[in-house]
């Protein structure tokens, strides 16, 4: 069996929070291949801990996706602040002689770096064009857990564990690898807080993850972590706005100053993306779909939203609401050209990570989250059938199935975008439908 087949066969996605099937992803040819160790959410310390304690799986797993790819060269892409964690790949890269084709390369500290637009710029200098994907210019872009999942798929190993960082307002922040399909309040629980009545908990990074609705769900593939704050923290608030509040609150106070267009990451990478113009034509009803057009270069990085506009005021929401509508219109942007530079002033508006933690509120709480031997064994877990970009995953298991850890239990449907999906913990099949897999321990 080839790699790529032994990638797909082991269910392994973007574990970066994206989930896209990385087996889809690796038959593309490109010149580069780019590591993302950029982690640049704010608290999340997942990638910068699995690269400083597993260097030769990620190096050679990384490898592997190079040459699957065709690349002619292996960049991986780490915060020059994490001086231990460089020094450490350094030493393994050269000890397993592989600097001809891996290279280690430091980026600033900034958000959103881990952007995989901003990374291919950082790393490459090539701007990827509107509405394009890395492989327009010549770049496949990875996760760190990403390749150390495709390490372990080339020896034989199912995607079946997921590691995840507990931060927030907390007695310790923590990493820990958990059985995929957990229930996430006992993740949560590991914190210290038992009674979550007075708290809110954010599913993925403070910028770009949402409040969840309920903490009663299940870990799948694609988490990354959970930021624990008290209901009244000002982030929580604002995350937690409807559409039509923001609409309301985007009406009375914008003034156009357009610092959310100034400070836009795909702005400043030469798009069209243009925040204010979305706010001004909410606010004023316009209905030119054309001009509307580019909402849809939106990433919703939520930088707009949470640093940039001095009002607080909400052009994410406008861009969504646009981007959206469109959508359903299925009226899609075009680009008028094929060539993007960087705008000059570019260089000039990068938001350094330690003042947007302060912008966040979150100062107190951006510690390390050290690695944790603590094991998490839960009595049932639910296997979602849905954890990963394309169709879900068919069943291939029946209730009162035995199924052992790392058995495939649903398959990628035929002629589809999908992912296989295994059981994390040996026992009995309880329940399938057509979101969920349940099986008992034991």
């Amino acid at each position: 069996m080839s790699l790529l087949d032994m990638v797909r066969e082991a269910g392994v996605i973007g574990a970066g929070g994206a989930g896209f099937p990385t087996h889809v992803k690796l038959t593309s040819k490109a010149e580069y291949i780019l590591l993302n160790g950029a982690e640049c959410e704010p608290l999340l310390r997942v990638d910068q801990q699995l690269m400083g304690l597993f260097p030769d799986e990620i190096i050679k797993g990384f490898q592997a996706a190079g040459k699957l790819v065709g690349a002619k060269k292996a960049l991986i892409g780490i915060k020059s602040k994490h001086k231990d964690v460089i020094s450490i790949l350094g030493e393994r890269i050269a000890a397993l002689k592989a600097g001809d084709f891996v290279e280690v390369k430091e980026l600033p500290d900034i958000y959103p770096a881990g952007d995989e637009q901003v990374l291919v710029y950082e790393l490459t200098g090539r701007v990827v064009p509107e509405t394009g994907i890395p492989i327009k210019v010549g770049c496949v872009v990875v996760n760190v857990e990403t390749v150390l999942n495709i390490y372990h798929a080339g020896h034989g190993e199912h995607v079946t564990e997921k590691y995840i960082t507990v931060a927030g307002d907390i007695p310790k922040s923590f990493t820990v690898k958990v059985p995929v399909g957990t229930p996430i309040i006992d993740v949560l629980k590991l914190s210290g807080i038992d009674n979550f009545e007075n708290y809110a908990v954010i599913d993925g990074g403070p910028m770009m993850g949402s409040v969840m609705s309920n903490i009663n769900g299940y870990v799948t593939k694609k988490n990354k972590g959970f930021v624990i704050l008290k209901k009244q923290h000002h982030l929580i608030r604002r995350k937690s706005v409807s559409i039509e509040q923001a609409k309301r609150v985007n009406r009375a106070t914008c003034e156009q100053c357009r610092m959310c267009t100034d400070m836009c990451p795909r702005y400043l990478l030469g798009h069209d993306m243009q925040p204010h113009k979305m706010m001004r034509a909410m606010n004023y009803a316009l209905k030119d779909a054309e001009g509307q057009k580019i909402a849809q270069l939106c990433c919703q990085c939520n930088l707009c939203e949470l640093f940039s506009c001095p009002a607080g005021l909400y052009p994410k929401w406008a861009n969504l609401y646009f981007k959206e509508k469109l959508t359903k219109e299925n009226i899609r942007y075009k680009p008028v050209k094929s060539k993007f530079y960087a705008r000059r002033s570019r260089e000039y508006r990068l938001i350094p990570s330690k003042r947007l933690i302060a912008r966040l509120g979150l100062y107190d709480f951006d510690r390390p989250a050290p690695m944790t031997e603590v094991e998490i064994k839960p009595e049932m877990v639910h296997i979602a059938t849905r954890q990963h970009v394309g169709a879900p995953a068919v069943p291939i298991v029946s209730v009162g199935d035995h199924v052992d850890a790392g058995q495939q239990i649903g398959k990628i449907p035929e002629d589809s975008l999908g992912a296989a999906i295994h059981t994390s913990i040996s026992g009995t099949v309880e329940k399938v439908d057509n979101d969920f897999i349940a099986i008992r321990r034991g």
